[in-house]
């Protein structure tokens, strides 16, 4: 299941994305927004794969917007100006849909992301043995994994899973660079970052310490 936004500023055209995404079983429509600024927080809490994204909206531009974010999932633009294709081409979204479209551009646009993502899924999860049942949990998810000696508590948005595994040899088995290791007990996703004041990572309502040994190569990758 993909799960969707629509930040939309004409209500007719986000009608029509609605009837389109109702009429997807692959597609599951999150949330809707009037204009950019007021979806901001709900990416911060929730994980979502794909945007349909007005260009032209007030207050934020879809453009502006979407340079505003630092891991943004998938991108579909929707405008009703043609000239706005070229630039959006260059923040690499998906697909751009000129209004008006018919369901079966719609289709086109969100199969593109459909063989896209299901050529990562294998590399965007992982499964982990808690409680002696194997789950799947998507990397995405996780905002960051605590070390109690040899076990590990993997803390994601909606849960938390503790394990038997020490945290070098969990880490050896990620694939993922926005998993980052920044002190001896603490593996931070990069995405999840609120903000950092002195020694210390703001993720939400959690806050994970920087070890000394770790400060300096985390600077560098964060800044990179």
């Amino acid at each position: 299941m993909i799960k969707c936004l629509i930040i939309e500023d004409e209500p007719i055209a986000r009608d029509i994305l609605k009837k389109y995404i109702e009429d997807m079983p692959s597609l599951e429509l999150i949330a809707e927004f009037e204009e950019a600024v007021s979806a901001l927080e709900l990416l911060k809490k929730e994980s979502i794969d794909l945007i349909f994204l007005d260009i032209n909206m007030p207050k934020l531009s879809g453009i502006s917007f979407l340079k505003s974010l630092t891991n943004p999932p998938d991108v579909i633009l929707t405008t009703a100006y043609s000239e706005y294709a070229l630039e959006g081409y260059e923040l690499d979204v998906a697909d751009y849909l000129l209004k008006p479209f018919s369901f079966e551009r719609f289709l086109k646009a969100v199969n593109k992301i459909q063989v896209k993502q299901l050529s990562k899924s294998k590399e965007s999860s992982i499964f982990i043995k808690a409680d002696g049942k194997q789950y799947r949990v998507s990397i995405r998810d996780i905002i960051f994994a605590e070390s109690m000696g040899d076990y590990i508590t993997l803390h994601t948005a909606s849960q938390k899973y503790t394990f038997n595994h020490t945290l070098t040899s969990f880490i050896e088995g990620l694939s993922d660079d926005n998993l980052v290791r920044v002190h001896r007990s603490f593996l931070i996703n990069l995405t999840k970052i609120d903000f950092i004041e002195g020694n210390m990572i703001t993720l939400g309502e959690q806050q994970v310490p920087i070890g000394k040994s770790y400060k300096e190569k985390f600077k560098k990758r964060f800044e990179a």
